[in-house]
């Protein structure tokens, strides 16, 4: 393949990927294809299966034991196919609340942090998800999970979380 930037040959090898597009900063994906140009610093990011990876993705997030962060928050709402407002009107908040939760302005509280988290369980994105794990969530702290991603058996498995 050429280089869609400047026509030069493309070399093609499995990398490990930090997935930012998706919206979280701790998103790693473990051998992607991904070819880069020979001559300019473009480079194309092949990601199979996204919808399967994205779904793993929101059953990492929803069982991890520490409250929601905002960009988190957004994700999930994102995945659902929501705008703030719908989630707003979904939770019963005021659309400003969703946003500030969103933006780490206010921390999302332990009561809608467990209706988010049981919306996206129950709407399908997650096959399994065991509700005592809601009790397990320490609503005083939020903490980054780092979520490395790889593929087996034509099939995206979380690695390490």
């Amino acid at each position: 393949m050429s280089c869609l930037e400047c026509g030069a040959p493309t070399r093609s090898r499995r990398e490990t990927y930090r997935y930012d597009e998706c919206g979280l900063k701790n998103v790693v994906l473990s051998g992607i294809e991904v070819r880069r140009c020979t001559q300019c610093d473009n480079y194309d990011v092949s990601i199979p299966r996204m919808e399967q990876l994205h779904r793993l993705i929101a059953l990492a997030i929803i069982e991890k034991e520490s409250r929601l962060r905002g960009e988190e928050v957004r994700y999930l709402r994102s995945l659902l196919g929501w705008s703030g407002a719908s989630l707003a009107r979904h939770m019963g908040v005021a659309d400003e609340t969703v946003s500030r939760w969103e933006n780490d302005a206010t921390p999302i509280g332990p009561q809608a942090d467990r209706l988010l988290r049981l919306i996206v369980a129950r709407d399908k994105l997650v096959r399994k998800y065991s509700m005592h794990r809601l009790a397990r969530i320490d609503a005083k702290k939020a903490t980054t999970l780092r979520m490395d991603f790889g593929t087996s058996q034509n099939q995206w498995m979380l690695l390490t979380a």
